[in-house]
């Protein structure tokens, strides 16, 4: 088993992780930007190190001062998180070369699945359904209205090289197709540093559904069902539920095990996700990407589940066998996410940095917090806005929309403004109790 984990990440992820690797007896080394010193995650791990200024380039996106920091404190393995670092390939492939182990895939599948039009091809070849668009990179205008005239609108702009919605464009004519590009291709450089972009045919009636694989380095994988994503803003998700309410058995059978043959395509070892559409109108699924990495949302899998898949990414990359077959893992209750962002919702969510003077959360049977804030703790307009997750169990739906609102109304975060009250008027919708939704839904709504 390994002894030292570096933790390259901040806020909830890391105590996540931290309190994993303590549960499996690993000594862990936490880094932190100069604005984090008091963070939770500084405080609860056996060892610390400042690795940068509070900009994220200059500290947690900066992997040469946290290899530097593995390397002084004896750390043998580092774990990314998510977001930052966890879908860099060169990081991964510089922790292998310093004999660092990296708790994630192999660089090779970070580099094949996060370029997302070699991803599109590879899962051609696998025989996964893929979203009708592009099948290279487009780099100019000019190859842009070729494609897009190929396609047909309305449709949708991607990076090649991204993910978490930047670099996406939703493009309903030609008339718009110029500035959109531009603007996704700015945006693209900026988060990824790559202007590659691609399309997909827009599928206005959709749903988001992605499935949780597990695998490890002996050639085992594994599903943990499927998470329903498709409450998002800005193609950025807000809520998440498993099981999928609308799913029949036939059709959960179908996505789970063709994600499992995605995963199989790029001989996957680690946690990750398999992310389709679901066309509502065919009701056919479409391959849209592979995040290879853990997930904000892993707790709901977690919680229908019971598998802790933080150590079982620790496991599997110390060279452990899974330790679990498909029919070891039962799908049990019904359980929902919600993000809980400084942000404020009544002005277009406009962000809301600051101190929080107050933090109580909440408690009781089937509900669980993953936070690093406290009172006292401060929001930076440095990174995220995620103040907590919050995640509710009940043996069916019903059960755990009542406990998730339950959970709202006792949650007090006061000093900045949050989305608990955006939650609140969700939770209580028509439309989400009956689960009539699509992807767009959220930018559609008035509330």
């Amino acid at each position: 088993m390994l002894k030292k984990i570096l933790v390259a990440n901040r806020g909830e992820i890391a105590l996540r992780i931290i309190r994993a690797a303590k549960e499996l007896g690993i000594q862990t080394l936490a880094v932190y930007s100069k604005v984090d010193k008091d963070s939770l995650h500084v405080r609860f791990a056996d060892e610390s190190v400042c690795i940068g200024e509070a900009p994220s380039r200059k500290s947690y996106l900066f992997y040469q001062n946290i290899l530097g920091a593995a390397g002084a404190c004896n750390a043998d393995a580092i774990h990314p998180g998510y977001g930052f670092l966890s879908e860099n390939a060169d990081f991964a492939a510089a922790c292998k070369a310093l004999g660092i182990t990296f708790i994630g895939p192999s660089d090779d599948a970070i580099r094949k699945m996060g370029d997302k039009s070699l991803a599109r091809k590879l899962m051609i070849k696998a025989g996964v359904p893929v979203v009708p668009g592009t099948k290279n990179s487009i780099t100019n205008l000019g190859e842009a209205l070729t494609s897009a005239s190929e396609i047909g609108y309305p449709l949708m702009i991607k990076a090649s090289a991204g993910g978490g919605g930047k670099g996406m464009r939703i493009v309903n004519s030609q008339k718009e197709l110029d500035s959109k590009f531009t603007q996704a291709q700015h945006e693209s450089e900026k988060a990824f540093g790559s202007d590659e972009l691609y399309f997909e045919k827009y599928l206005p009636h959709s749903r988001h559904i992605e499935v949780q694989i597990i695998g490890d380095t002996h050639g085992n994988i594994v599903h943990l069902f499927e998470r329903e994503c498709t409450l998002q803003r800005q193609h950025q998700k807000l809520i998440e539920e498993s099981p999928c309410p609308i799913l029949t058995e036939e059709q959960r059978s179908y996505i789970c095990k063709t994600a499992v043959k995605a995963a199989k395509k790029v001989g996957y070892y680690s946690a990750g996700t398999v992310e389709f559409l679901y066309d509502i109108d065919s009701k056919q699924f479409y391959f849209m990407e592979m995040n290879t990495r853990i997930q904000v949302e892993h707790p709901v899998t977690e919680m229908i589940s019971s598998i802790d898949l933080v150590k079982k990414q620790i496991e599997v990359a110390a060279g452990e066998k899974l330790g679990l077959s498909q029919k070891d893992i039962v799908h049990t209750g019904h359980a929902i996410e919600c993000r809980i962002n400084a942000e404020d919702w009544e002005h277009n969510f406009r962000a809301s940095p600051g101190q929080i003077t107050e933090y109580i959360p909440p408690g009781g049977l089937g509900i669980r917090v993953d936070s690093a804030c406290c009172s006292g703790s401060y929001i930076f307009p440095y990174y995220d806005s995620l103040i907590a997750k919050l995640i509710s169990w009940g043996n069916d739906r019903d059960e755990a929309i009542l406990r998730m609102r339950r959970a709202l109304d006792e949650f007090i975060i006061s000093g900045i403004h949050t989305t608990i009250g955006f939650h609140k008027k969700i939770l209580t919708h028509k439309n989400f109790i009956s689960s009539d939704i699509t992807t767009n839904f959220i930018d559609n709504l008035t509330i």
